[in-house]
C-alpha cells in the first residue's frame, strides 16, 4: 500500500521520539557490531583476576623457580611443619594468701606476675621478698596481661604465682608418715569430686582440723588445680594429696594398714554425734552431691555416717560435709586427750 502523502516510508524502529516528544533518527546500524556476541567466555585459570587464575600462575612461577634451583626446593621440603610447642603442665596460683603460703612453704615456682601499679600491702611485701630471697624471677605486667593469663573469671589481687604440676603423694606414705610421727592417721578421700573449689575447701579444712591428707582418684574426679589451690587460700602446699590408680583398691590397702573407713551418706546408719571410731586411725570418704558414694566404695567402707540435719534441707555441700565431720572427728580426738591427761595427773598426785 503506497503512502498517500508521496513520503517513503521509514523502516520500523528507525526512528524513536525523544523526551520531549521530537522524532530522533536512528544509527542506521552503525552500532550493530556492539550487539553482536562476545567470544567465549574464558576458562576460570585463564582469567588473572580469578583465584583459580591466580594459582595458576603462582605454580607457574614456582615451577620456574624449581628449574632454576633444583627440584629439592617443594614448599614441604622448604617450609615444613612448625615444630610443636611442648605441652605445659604448669599451674597458676592466684590470689595475695595463696600465693605467699607457697612461697613460705617453698612451693616450687618459676615466675612471680605482679600487676603494674598494684597497691602494696603487708602481704605484696612478703611475697617480694620471699620472692627475691628463693631466686624467682619476678615480672612486672599490666593488670589486663594478668586478667588473660590467669582468665578472667579468676581473682588474682594483683598476684600470680606461676608453679610446676602438682606431685601427687601416695597414700601409704602418708599414713606411714604419720604412723612415725606418734600421730593417729585421719584422711579423707573423694569419690567423684569434680569442683575444683570442693577440693580445695576440703584441703583446707583437712589442714585446720589436724588431718594428714585427701586422697582423690585418678578417674572421675578433679585434680589440684589452680582453682584448688585457690580456694585452699594456700592449704594445698602443707597438706599433702594422694592420687589413687583405683580407689576401692587404695581404701582396702588403708584397711590392711589398720585404718577404718568411714563413708559419709544421708542414708547412713550411724549418725555422726554418736560416731564412736573418732579416735581411731580413719579414712572419710565423701562422695558427691548429687550420686553420693559409688557403690563398690559403700561395700568398701567399714560404717555409713549420716550428718543430722534440717527436714528443711535436703542435702549439704561435699565441702560442707567433709568439714562438719572433720570438725566433730577434732573435737573427740580433743576431748580423748583432755581425759588421758587428767588421768595422768590423777595418778601423779596418788603417787
Amino acid at each position: 500500500m503506497k503512502n498517500v502523502s508521496g513520503s517513503k516510508k521509514g523502516r520500523p524502529g528507525a526512528v524513536r521520539t525523544g523526551r520531549k516528544g521530537n522524532k530522533q533518527v536512528g544509527s542506521g546500524g552503525q552500532g550493530a557490531q556492539a550487539l553482536e556476541g562476545r567470544k567465549p567466555t574464558p576458562k576460570a585459570e585463564d582469567r588473572p583476576y580469578h583465584p583459580a587464575g591466580k594459582r595458576k600462575a603462582a605454580k607457574e612461577r614456582f615451577e620456574a623457580a624449581r628449574g632454576r634451583h633444583g627440584a629439592s626446593s617443594s614448599p614441604q621440603q622448604r617450609t615444613g611443619r612448625p615444630p610443636q610447642r611442648k605441652t605445659d603442665d604448669s599451674e597458676l596460683v592466684t590470689g595475695r594468701n595463696s600465693v605467699l603460703e607457697a612461697l613460705r612453704t617453698k612451693t616450687p615456682s618459676t615466675t612471680l606476675y605482679i600487676a603494674s601499679r598494684i597497691e602494696v600491702d603487708d602481704r605484696v611485701k612478703e611475697i617480694l621478698a620471699l620472692a627475691n630471697h628463693r631466686g624467682v624471677p619476678i615480672m612486672e605486667i599490666m593488670r589486663p596481661e594478668l586478667d588473660r593469663i590467669t582468665g578472667h573469671d579468676s581473682v588474682h589481687q594483683g598476684v600470680a604465682l606461676k608453679v610446676p604440676a602438682y606431685e601427687y603423694a601416695v597414700a601409704e606414705d602418708v599414713v606411714e608418715r604419720a604412723f612415725a610421727k606418734d600421730e593417729v592417721p585421719l584422711l579423707v578421700a573423694l569419690d567423684g569430686i569434680t569442683d575444683p573449689r570442693n577440693l580445695g575447701a576440703i584441703i583446707r579444712s583437712t589442714a585446720a582440723f589436724g588431718g594428714h591428707g585427701v586422697v582423690v582418684p585418678q578417674r572421675r574426679s578433679v585434680g589440684v588445680t589452680a582453682s584448688a589451690w585457690k580456694t585452699s587460700a594456700g592449704a594445698a602446699a602443707r597438706t599433702p594429696v594422694a592420687m589413687a590408680p583405683n580407689l576401692t583398691q587404695t581404701l582396702k590397702s588403708l584397711k590392711s594398714m589398720g585404718l577404718f573407713v568411714l563413708g559419709l551418706d544421708g542414708d547412713g546408719d550411724v549418725e555422726l554425734d554418736g560416731l564412736e571410731l573418732a579416735d581411731r586411725p580413719i579414712v572419710i570418704v565423701v562422695g558427691s552431691e548429687g550420686k553420693g558414694l559409688s557403690r563398690l566404695v559403700t561395700e568398701t567402707c567399714d560404717a555409713i555416717v549420716s550428718i543430722p540435719i534440717s527436714s528443711a534441707t535436703e542435702s549439704l555441700n561435699a565441702g560442707i560435709a567433709a568439714s562438719v565431720t572433720l570438725w566433730e572427728v577434732a573435737r573427740r580426738r580433743r576431748a580423748r586427750d583432755r581425759d588421758r591427761d587428767d588421768r595422768v595427773a590423777g595418778l601423779g598426785d596418788e603417787a
